[in-house]
């Protein structure tokens, strides 16, 4: 079902809150060539479950698959959410085909998000760029987009070997599915509730990574206090591929605000890092000798506690707020 289409710069895109097998696998095709060339993921974890999903739909979130006119291959793929309510501005995901790129594809994309979020009645979409990516920082200067958001990703090389130290009073037990859901929903929203992503996460979206295959109860550590769960350390685990080693990941840390302060996030930090990179096969751990972890430049306490467990930058990405300015 197609909700819009726009035509310019030798391409059509068309806007559609569902998309057909057929043009799912299109832009999956999209962002598999992407990532071969540029090393990295054209679109988010969230954005590419949500393209996985798209032949149900997910309430404000619309595709946008970009044909080129010379021939009908699909060169451009994007992904609008639209948020309920007023505080936060819709966010937005683009990726050029390699092939395509240097051609002019850029701009019917982002003209055609920008003019779905202002008939859904907002001016600005926050886009990002991941990894930085040179073209479309360029194209972001030629819209006047703001530069609002730098998430950085950290790496650390070697093992674990900090002891582990929990506040008195705390136990560590891994996450049970289908038991567990609810608690931590709940907590993951009070320890993220400044979070444009993490803390409006639903049902769905829990259930929908608990499906994929790199799920692992065992590596879902939680932190329990008279039996209410007050912190959560969720790692993942990355397979190998032609350019990276197989590589660990501090998927997302939290803490109840009521023992902030307390060590809780350090220790449950700590834990994970050991699971992922001790070498004790026995006791579970994965022998990983990278982790990665993703924090936003604007949060310095959290920045400085990575630092002292060894991480460093390894690279960043970017938001530009960008407004609308009517039809090109």
């Amino acid at each position: 079902m197609d909700d819009g289409t726009a035509t310019t710069g030798g391409a059509t895109v068309v806007a559609s809150a569902v998309l057909e097998p057929t043009q799912r696998d299109a832009a999956l095709r999209v962002l598999a060539e992407a990532q071969e060339v540029d090393g990295r993921a054209a679109v988010s974890e969230q954005g590419r479950l949500r393209l996985r999903s798209a032949e149900a739909g997910r309430p404000g979130v619309t595709h946008f698959l970009e044909v080129a006119e010379d021939g009908g291959a699909t060169v451009g793929y994007g992904q609008l959410e639209v948020p309920e309510g007023d505080g936060a501005n819709p966010a937005a995901e683009l990726v050029v085909a390699p092939e395509a790129r240097g051609r002019g594809f850029g701009r019917p994309l982002v003209d055609a998000v920008l003019a779905e979020a202002h008939r859904a009645g907002r001016e600005y979409v926050d886009f990002w760029v991941h990894g930085g990516h040179p073209a479309a920082r360029h194209l972001a200067d030629g819209y006047g987009a703001e530069l609002v958001r730098e998430l950085r990703q950290m790496r650390r090389t070697g093992p674990q070997t900090e002891a582990v130290a929990f506040p008195a009073g705390v136990e560590l037990r891994t996450f049970r599915p289908g038991e567990d859901d609810a608690e931590w929903l709940r907590l993951n929203a009070l320890a993220f509730a400044h979070h444009p992503e993490q803390g409006s996460w639903t049902e769905q979206d829990l259930a929908d990574r608990l499906a994929e295959p790199w799920f692992d109860p065992a590596g879902f550590f939680l932190a329990v206090r008279d039996g209410k769960v007050v912190g959560f350390h969720w790692t993942k685990t990355h397979p190998a591929t032609a350019t990276e080693p197989a590589l660990g990941e501090v998927y997302v840390v939290g803490v109840d605000p009521a023992e902030q302060g307390s060590g809780l996030g350090r220790a449950l930090t700590a834990a994970g890092l050991r699971h992922l990179t001790g070498a004790d096969a026995a006791a579970g751990e994965r022998g990983l000798d990278t982790v990665l972890l993703y924090v936003d430049a604007d949060n310095p306490a959290a920045v400085r506690v990575y630092e002292r467990l060894g991480f460093t930058v390894h690279e960043v990405d970017l938001m530009y707020r960008t407004p609308y300015a009517g039809k090109p």
